[in-house]
């Protein structure tokens, strides 16, 4: 299954593009979903039908589905639900659900629902309107704590609550020790989170579409945006940039507009070394699929839509006659937000406020880092071979 990743600031058009997208694709005969992890969904409000919490069926090869976390509550973690509910809250009151969406849990409801997507071989192609950028990047940085929670104190716990809960329930306070369903059902979570971690990093699979506006301030979010998401191995394939002056309204009361986002185009090109897809500013609210198929017209012409419009892997482990590195595509990044250090037997890699733990090589562990630099946009960290090697 093919996953298209569509965000952006909020208010640049993302939903427009993901369903304009997706339409031509399922018109094009490919078995689609469009599927909004934004907790203000607006797929429903853009088709102008209602759209649930479960697939609905849109037109031939289309279906929509608007993930809900309190949904997913009672439908997939029961077991977790009721511990927590009997811990934490005396009384089953109007707000205890929602204490129990915890942070952190509407990402990982979204990352289930594309595992979901793919586990159920129903689609070719799984278009992701995701939410504004901030909360993108914490959904892809989840799978990497996740795993980095489980392979540490996780088995440790574990085993400790297994010798304490005869101890608990003789003092009556069993209740405070989770019972071994809760356990089953946080590693499975663990391993359902890690098969769509190893989806999101397939770059032939999986693929980035940054949406934008030709505006200085959504210009400089993208290009960290383009460096997060780089960070996180998930490949950028184009940036769209919507909502472009048509030739029609370039002169007159429009002309310094349309000097401004002449300069913003440029620095668009310049900064994102991937395709640019370009939709004007329509005259009208782009709502129903008919405006939204003509926006994916307009944006993909007669190509494939859901093809991998750029090769790039954002993250490669390479090795040469001087040793190993890694090379990392931030050709958008501040060189001087970098850093990098060794933390065990993972990379720690941190672009201004975001860092993603690389989890090196087997036979990279133990390899001392010996220099890290820029060349061409991308960032190399070169790990010396161990001494006395050939």
């Amino acid at each position: 299954m093919r996953v298209l990743l569509f965000t952006g600031k909020g208010g640049v058009g993302k939903t427009s593009a993901a369903l304009a997208t997706a339409l031509c694709a399922a018109r094009g005969g490919q078995r689609t979903l469009a599927l909004s992890t934004d907790a203000a969904h607006s797929l429903g409000d853009a088709l102008g039908r209602p759209v649930g919490p479960r697939p609905v069926e849109i037109e031939p090869q289309l279906f929509a589905q608007e993930v809900a976390p309190l949904a997913e509550l009672d439908r997939s973690w029961a077991e977790i639900q009721e511990w927590l509910a009997a811990l934490l809250l005396e009384d089953e009151s109007p707000l205890a659900e929602e204490l129990l969406v915890f942070p952190g849990f509407e990402e990982l409801v979204a990352l289930r629902a594309v595992g979901e997507a793919e586990r159920s071989g129903r689609y070719d192609l799984c278009v992701v309107d995701c939410a504004p950028t901030a909360s993108t990047l914490r959904m892809l940085r989840l799978p990497d704590l996740l795993r980095q929670a489980m392979e540490g104190l996780w088995g440790w716990k574990r085993r400790a609550a297994r010798a304490l809960r005869p101890l608990a329930e003789g003092l009556g306070a069993g209740h405070l020790i989770a019972p071994e369903s809760v356990f089953d059902a946080v590693e499975q979570l663990a391993a359902e989170v890690e098969g769509v971690r190893q989806i999101l990093l397939d770059e032939s699979r999986t693929s980035a579409r940054l949406v934008l506006n030709p505006a200085r301030v959504v210009v400089e979010e993208s290009r960290r945006a383009f460096a997060y998401l780089s960070l996180y191995g998930v490949a950028t394939d184009c940036v769209v940039v919507n909502r472009l002056l048509p030739e029609s309204a370039r002169e007159g009361y429009f002309a310094r507009w349309a000097e401004r986002e002449r300069t913003e185009l440029a620095e668009i090109e310049k900064s994102f070394p991937v395709p640019r897809l370009c939709a004007s500013l329509h005259a009208g609210e782009l709502r129903g699929a008919e405006a939204l198929a003509e926006l994916g017209r307009e944006l993909y012409a007669e190509g494939d839509p859901a093809a991998r419009l750029s090769t790039r892997r954002p993250l490669r482990f390479e090795r040469d006659e001087a040793g190993a590195r890694l090379a990392i595509d931030l050709p958008t990044a501040d060189p001087g937000q970098v850093d990098v250090r060794v933390r065990g037997d993972d990379l720690a890699v941190s672009v201004r406020d975001f860092e993603r733990r690389v989890a090196l090589p087997a036979s990279w562990v133990g390899l001392r880092l010996e220099s890290s630099g820029w060349r061409d946009g991308v960032f190399e960290v070169r790990f010396a071979p161990p001494t006395g090697a050939p």
